[in-house]
């Protein structure tokens, strides 16, 4: 668990939370660690030393997103420390709110708090998780963290299956600000991600290609894949793009 709280940390706080791909919204089931991987968060929250926005607009609109998130039932859960006066920054905030109270007002509770904050969603279980995937607007990336030893794969399944539509990129066991300016990448998503969901903003050809619906995975395990995917082409007849050059053989693994 200390590794999974590290590199969310890490990747929410990464540039005061400016960054595109800042994971801001968090689905957890609620089981036993849950609680104490909030505390442990917040405990990071509130020890690292809040970072500089980018103007006093950006930190006028995290406040009042952070207070638009609370208007709608979500409880901050961080303590509100000292801030350096001379500079554009508002305290590392994390709120959270249960899955039944985020679907009561899904729309509010998506509302942006562009900066250092991030909201956990609480879901009683898996079947309200999707129900609040369900309600998510359009979003660049999407990850999910799963069992190493396929005992959850079914569940996994299950989320991929309601979130695949609502992101971009589909990452698994990684944090999602790790973008890379390759040609598999994928840095678009559906409205209101982007205007487009085919438009990516780092990639070449990708960043070119805008009138096709892309899909990134990201660190997917290999036998969650599309068969398309695989190493082994399927049928051994269809082209693919690996690499920069088009080809029908199978990629052999390194």
């Amino acid at each position: 668990m200390d590794d999974v709280v590290s590199q969310f940390v890490t990747s929410s706080l990464m540039g005061s939370g400016q960054f595109c791909t800042n994971p801001g919204l968090v689905i957890l089931i609620r089981a036993p660690g849950v609680e104490e991987f909030v505390g442990a968060v917040s405990q990071e929250f509130m020890a690292t030393p809040p970072g500089t926005l980018l103007s006093k607009g950006v930190a006028v609109g995290l406040q009042q997103g952070i207070q638009a998130l609370q208007k709608a039932g979500a409880k901050q859960v961080t303590e509100d420390g000292v801030v350096d006066a001379g500079r554009y920054c508002r305290p590392n905030t994390l709120l959270t709110v249960s899955g039944a109270e985020f679907l009561k007002a899904p729309h509010e509770l998506q509302t942006e708090a562009f900066g250092n904050a991030a909201l956990f969603v609480i879901a009683d279980d898996l079947n309200q998780a999707c129900a609040v995937i369900d309600e998510l607007e359009g979003n660049l990336t999407g990850c999910v963290y799963s069992a190493n030893d396929g005992r959850d794969d079914v569940s996994y399944l299950r989320v991929a299956d309601h979130l695949r539509p609502k992101v971009g990129r589909l990452l698994n066991d990684k944090m999602p600000t790790g973008v890379a300016v390759s040609p598999a990448m994928n840095h678009g998503g559906p409205y209101p991600a982007t205007g487009h969901p085919g438009f990516t903003a780092v990639g070449i050809p990708a960043s070119l290609h805008r009138f096709a619906a892309l899909q990134c995975f990201d660190g997917v395990r290999v036998h969650r894949l599309p068969e398309i995917l695989h190493d082994k082409n399927p049928g051994g007849r269809a082209w693919r793009y690996v690499d920069g050059a088009w080809t029908r053989a199978d990629i052999e693994s390194q």
